[in-house]
């Protein structure tokens, strides 16, 4: 596919091009020429569409599809393309399926489930086997197959001597942990942050403090081991705290947070909605600056969207009963832009790429084309009709959202939202 992409604002701080207007012009798969008012003398396709900015592509750290075993919920199919049209060119997809995915062949089915889609999936694979934390997976076997990272989908290891063999081993093919940080002996049986919130609605509460000794706990042992941990999703003020020092000391570790960790505090549960259950749970807004800030020093390196569909029949239930999780990826660029600048919202959906051994090209002549198409300016309401995903479990429904993906160019494809 031949395209020249008119009056495009890049967003990309690699490229000479950054913050300036400018065409570009494609030729199978690669940027061949970008400046003002190219002539489109070999009959290119022409993309132009309203205040259109282009950046490298986005990715995604943390994805749930479903299948295989939960097809109900989401297809690898319907999940690729609606990240295609939400702006990713690039997601890791989580080892959530049933099967787990802890062995070389499971590596083996989801990327061939992938093939030929403009987005372009990175198994991550089971840390232990079947995820139930006993015995280590086939981690070198699963990084032939094309995994790009290992751990166990929102279950941290209790035992701690797994994880210390775990951080040795993966360091003989440069395998990256993500360690989950929960301890469930604190978090018992709670299902919201442990606060006045839960109180006053009298749900069981989960203190801060089991995610942040289990982040004190694991960085404690990559100090020991060496190699390269990743610890997703951190939610308090004193995780951001002690990853900021820990990073200070040399370790060789990173993290991330949730778009609705980002957005959302605990005061939304005032109605029970079990939208709004999700693990780590929503914290107080002391909590929330605390993020902010720990995106915008550094401290805080990806954001995701920790996109996992429930079937409705695991959702609209008793709020204790439900199954945590909400889809994100439609809603993850425009919630973004309502609390950061958008060259850090920019800077944080696609600067993780390297770690997750993923293509990361500048919007430079040369390179391979690999871009989000969006618009910044575009303020909606989202509301179902915004839903692409199977499920919609959605904690954003109803929020006034500002900015949004037209789509991407990736793998020679355009994939545009109608």
């Amino acid at each position: 596919m031949n395209l020249i992409f008119k009056n495009a604002t890049i967003i990309d701080k690699l490229s000479p091009f950054n913050n300036k207007v400018v065409d570009i012009k494609v030729e199978a798969g690669i940027i061949k020429q970008i400046g003002e008012n190219i002539t489109n003398d070999s009959n290119f396709e022409i993309v132009e569409l309203d205040n259109l900015h282009i950046s490298r592509g986005w990715f995604d750290s943390s994805v749930s599809f479903g299948e295989p075993g939960y097809e109900d919920r989401e297809t690898i199919t319907n999940g690729l393309n609606t990240a295609a049209l939400s702006g990713f060119t690039n997601v890791a997809l989580q080892p959530s399926g049933n099967p787990v995915a802890d062995k070389q062949a499971d590596i083996h089915f989801l990327l061939g489930k992938a093939l030929n889609a403009t987005t372009n999936v990175h198994p991550i694979g089971a840390l232990t086997k079947g995820s139930e934390g006993k015995d280590i997976a086939e981690l070198f076997d699963m990084k032939n197959a094309g995994a790009v990272a290992f751990g166990d989908y929102n279950k941290a290891i209790t035992d701690a001597n797994i994880m210390k063999i775990a951080l040795q081993y993966v360091q003989d093919f440069d395998g990256l942990v993500i360690a989950y940080a929960q301890d469930d002996k604190i978090k018992g049986k709670g299902v919201v942050h442990e606060g006045a919130v839960s109180t006053r609605l009298g749900l069981k509460g989960i203190p801060m403090l089991a995610e942040e000794l289990q982040i004190a706990r694991n960085l404690f042992l990559l100090e020991y081991t060496g190699g390269k941990m990743h610890i997703p999703t951190i939610s308090t003020a004193k995780s951001v705290q002690i990853i900021r020092e820990a990073k200070a000391k040399g370790l060789n570790v990173t993290c991330s947070v949730t778009v609705h960790n980002l957005l959302l505090t605990d005061e939304v549960l005032e109605e029970f909605d079990t939208r709004y259950r999700v693990t780590p749970p929503l914290r107080s807004e002391t909590e929330r600056k605390a993020l902010i800030e720990g995106v915008l020093d550094g401290t805080i390196d990806s954001i995701t969207s920790d996109h996992n569909p429930i079937d409705i029949e695991n959702k609209k239930m008793e709020f204790d009963l439900a199954k945590n999780g909400t889809i994100g990826l439609e809603s993850a660029f425009g919630a973004l832009c309502t609390v950061l600048p958008l060259d850090v919202v920019i800077e944080k959906l696609t600067s993780s790429k390297e770690l997750f051994q993923v293509e990361n090209h500048s919007i430079t002549k040369g390179n391979k084309a690999s871009f989000t198409l969006f618009n910044p300016k575009n303020s909606y309401t989202f509301t179902e009709k915004n839903i692409l995903s199977k499920s919609k479990n959605s904690a954003f429904l109803g929020l006034k959202l500002q900015g949004k993906s037209y789509g991407v160019y990736n793998n020679e494809k355009l994939t545009l939202q109608q």
